[in-house]
């Protein structure tokens, strides 16, 4: 990107109203006062104009796909990314289908979870926290299971902030005659996919995440062969995907009572997503805030869980410091007396918290986050953030 690209960019984002925090997570998440401000009118589900916003909002998210009807089509559904994902794997995973699941953290292992919930019969590779899934062992574990007729994987695994080898995952999934599922929920909008390299059956998203929209709608992009074949899978009423296609494309409209305001800044959210330079200048601005944070916190000695392969430019985990003084109540709270809110850590390897790089700030707000954190570890004397040596031999042998 050039630098008056970068230039214009940094010039459209809004620094938070007076008292309103920074949101360093990995969303809900800090957006710009006009996608708050569209939500502040009602309107009616029924509509015209409601009805209009609802087409653009499925054209402009498969505009972002790089996809495009009638091969492909976006649809819609009201709750948050895992109602999205519940409702991909519901509607799509046949009843007398397997899937193969992937999973390197805690939202692999939620579909696992699903899965078993909804009666999909599935196997489980687990890699734990710091590693991600391989092409390899997919190819063994479709090889030696022929039942297995989808593969299901986490684009970026938010619990730790690895960002997953997707396209030898795809090219091992076409390889071996099965189907891919993403859950593409902290990566959409902000990592591309190279489509032809990673064809997908479909793919699951919000609008909570990179593109900065509020919480609400998740979403399912989707073959349409595979939409037209649900018909009658779902296990789930409010959750089929085939429905609720069939009644947008029938009259636009929404099967249940729509989030209105919700989708109103979602579709403001994805207007900026476009003006700003879309896909690649959202990675690159969200990349340049990693960078920063990185070389800044580990500049006061905190060290990062993932190796520097696989660190991702959505969300960081560090390790905690291993200096006694250190807890992590006190260090959230003397950062939120700052304005910005970080993130627990959401593994069971390790003690650790997640500092989010995505959402409408830029790298100016990631050197207040290390500035923050410096007066809060000299708050607590503590002189040095480095965390345990056990610790570091952990993430190496792992990472090996």
């Amino acid at each position: 990107m050039t630098a008056q690209r970068e230039n214009q960019v940094f010039d459209m984002i809004e620094a938070p109203r007076l008292g309103e925090p920074y949101l360093l997570t990995p969303g809900p998440l800090t957006t710009a006062y006009g996608v708050k401000e569209a939500m502040l009118r009602d309107w009616g589900s029924r509509d015209g104009d409601f009805i209009a916003m609802t087409a653009e909002m499925r054209e402009r998210v498969l505009e972002i796909s790089g996809l495009s009807a009638p091969e492909y089509d976006c649809v819609p559904m009201q709750g948050s990314g895992t109602f999205a994902v519940e409702a991909m794997l519901g509607s799509f995973l046949p009843r007398d289908g397997k899937a193969l699941v992937l999973a390197n953290g805690a939202y692999g292992l939620r579909i696992g979870k699903i899965l078993e919930r909804i009666g999909r019969d599935h196997t489980l590779i687990d890699k734990g926290d710091y590693l991600p899934p391989r092409g390899e062992e997919v190819t063994a574990a479709i090889a030696a299971d022929p039942k297995i007729t989808y593969v299901v994987v986490v684009h970026c695994e938010t619990s730790s902030g690895i960002l997953n080898p997707i396209e030898e995952i795809a090219e091992a999934t076409k390889a071996a005659g099965c189907k891919l599922f993403i859950d593409a929920m902290s990566a959409f909008g902000a990592i591309p996919i190279d489509l032809e390299r990673v064809h997908y059956a479909a793919l699951a998203a919000s609008s909570n995440k990179c593109i900065e929209g509020v919480p609400g709608i998740g979403f399912v992009v989707a073959e349409t062969s595979e939409l037209e074949a649900a018909k009658g899978n779902c296990h789930s009423l409010s959750l089929d995907l085939h429905d609720q296609w069939i009644g947008l494309n029938k009259d636009g409209q929404w099967r249940f009572t729509p989030p209105t305001h919700v989708l109103a800044a979602f579709v403001e959210a994805l207007r900026r997503h476009a003006a700003q330079g879309g896909v690649v200048a959202r990675g690159a601005r969200y990349t340049r805030n990693r960078d920063v944070l990185v070389e800044g916190m580990r500049a006061l000695g905190f060290e990062t869980l993932l190796s520097e392969h696989w660190l991702s430019p959505i969300i960081i985990t560090f390790f905690y410091p291993a200096d006694p003084a250190f807890d992590f109540n006190r260090f959230y709270d003397l950062i939120r007396e700052r304005n910005i809110v970080i993130y627990p850590g959401k593994l069971t390897v390790a003690d650790s918290f997640r500092i989010g790089c995505i959402g409408q700030l830029g790298e100016n707000v990631m050197r207040e986050v290390i500035a923050a954190s410096a007066e809060a570890l000299n708050e607590m004397g503590i002189k040095d953030a480095a965390p345990t040596e056990e610790a570091l031999a952990e993430r190496k042998k792992l990472s090996a």
